[in-house]
C-alpha cells in the first residue's frame, strides 16, 4: 500500500519556502562562505571558504571547498567540489606532517600546505548541473550551462553547455547546438531580476532552448 506521510508535499523540498536569505539545515557545518538570496544547503553539507551564488542549493552529503560557484547551480547529494590534494613530493602524504599539533607533535601545523589548497581554487558557472556523487577536482573550471553526470571525476576543465561523464570525465556531447549556446550566454538569463524570470516562467517550462533564444535574443 502507497504511504505518503508528507501529505502531498514534494519529498525533495519538504515544501520550504526559499528566501532572501539563505536556507542553511542545522547539520550542515559552514565557515567562511557567502550565500546569494534563495540559496539551499542540504543535511549534513560540509562548506568552507566558498561562494554560492543566487538561487544555487546543495542537496546534502556534499564537501564544498575553495569554490566560486555561480547562480542557479544544481548539486545532486554526495557531489564533492574540490577535494584536497595531498604533498605528494614529500616522504609522507599523511596528515602528521602538516596537521602535526593533532598528533602531539612539537610543530605548529604547516600553513604552507593550507594555503597551496585554498589557492587552487574551482570555478564553477551558472545554471551548472553537478549529478550524484560527481567530483570535480582542485583548480577546475566548468563553465555556464554545464552538466556533470552521476560519479564523473572532473579533472579538466568543461567547456560551457557541455555533458561530461565519466572516469575521467569527458566531453559526451552539447546541451545545445553552438548557436544557441552562444545566444544564451548573450542573453545571460541567470542576471535577470526576479520579477523578469517570473515574467518569463511559462517559456522557461515550455520552450525549447532553441525557441527560448529566438523569443528573447537580439
Amino acid at each position: 500500500m502507497y504511504i505518503d506521510k508528507l501529505g502531498g508535499v514534494d519529498p525533495w523540498t519538504l515544501g520550504r519556502a526559499l528566501s532572501e536569505e539563505p536556507d542553511i539545515d542545522p547539520s550542515a557545518v559552514v565557515r567562511h562562505c557567502d550565500f546569494g538570496r534563495y540559496t539551499y544547503l542540504g543535511p549534513r553539507c560540509q562548506m568552507a571558504n566558498s561562494t554560492f551564488g543566487d538561487y544555487s542549493y546543495a542537496m546534502g552529503d556534499n564537501q564544498i571547498a575553495h569554490a566560486q560557484i555561480g547562480k542557479f547551480a544544481n548539486i545532486a547529494t554526495c557531489a564533492r567540489i574540490n577535494p584536497p590534494n595531498h604533498p605528494t613530493w614529500r616522504a609522507t602524504l599523511h596528515h602528521f606532517t602538516y596537521r602535526s599539533r593533532s598528533y602531539g607533535f612539537s610543530l605548529d601545523d604547516d600553513e604552507e600546505i593550507f594555503n597551496w589548497r585554498a589557492q587552487d581554487r574551482v570555478e564553477i558557472g551558472h545554471d551548472v548541473w553537478l549529478g550524484h556523487g560527481a567530483i570535480v577536482m582542485p583548480g577546475v573550471k566548468i563553465g555556464n550551462g554545464a552538466a556533470v553526470g552521476s560519479g564523473a571525476i572532473v579533472t579538466k576543465d568543461v567547456p560551457p553547455f557541455a555533458i561530461v561523464v565519466g572516469v575521467p570525465a569527458r566531453v559526451l556531447r552539447l546541451r545545445v547546438d553552438e548557436r544557441t549556446a552562444e545566444r544564451l550566454s548573450e542573453i545571460a538569463w541567470w542576471d535577470w531580476s526576479k520579477e523578469r524570470l517570473d515574467a518569463a516562467l511559462g517559456d522557461f517550462r515550455t520552450l525549447s532552448a532553441e525557441a527560448f533564444v529566438e523569443k528573447y535574443g537580439r
